[in-house]
């Protein structure tokens, strides 16, 4: 179950990433240029919401199923934070990954009640743009990339 559930939480996290960025892009892009604000727009971050939604299952999932959360139940925290490896795993990646989505779901909100097509262009490219910055940040590129 732990390997399927890391399977779908890998390609599902290229998704994701495809979203954001799109997403991303297109409200600094609307920003820049100045343009209306159209269907499109509203869709596409709502799809990076959704997607990442159903990311933060899946990994909820994924945590309390993996091996690092048996050694964090028999050896406790102390020997986690002691771990590079552990404190990236059962620490530091989901609590960004959930600030991220947090972001996420506070641009959109946010953004639904501006007025202007810039200040819904500008809500969307702050809370997004710095959602991307923590995925980034905290993704295991290493494993990522060895999979």
């Amino acid at each position: 179950m732990y390997s399927n559930l890391q399977t779908i939480h890998s390609y599902w996290a290229y998704l994701v990433l495809l979203v954001l960025i799109v997403a991303t892009i297109n409200a600094f892009s609307g920003l820049a240029s100045k343009r209306a604000y159209a269907q499109k727009d509203l869709r596409i971050p709502l799809f990076a919401l959704i997607f990442s939604h159903i990311q933060l299952l899946i990994a909820i999932a994924l945590y309390f199923v993996s091996p690092y959360f048996d050694i964090l139940a028999n050896s406790g925290m102390g020997t986690v934070m002691k771990d590079a490896t552990l404190r990236l795993f059962l620490v530091e990646h989901p609590l960004t990954m959930v600030i991220a989505i947090v972001l996420i779901t506070i641009g959109f909100s946010k953004h639904k009640k501006k007025t202007t097509d810039v200040a819904k262009f500008k809500t969307i490219a702050v809370f997004y743009g710095l959602a991307l910055l923590l995925v980034l940040s905290r993704i295991p590129w290493a494993q990522w990339f060895s999979a």
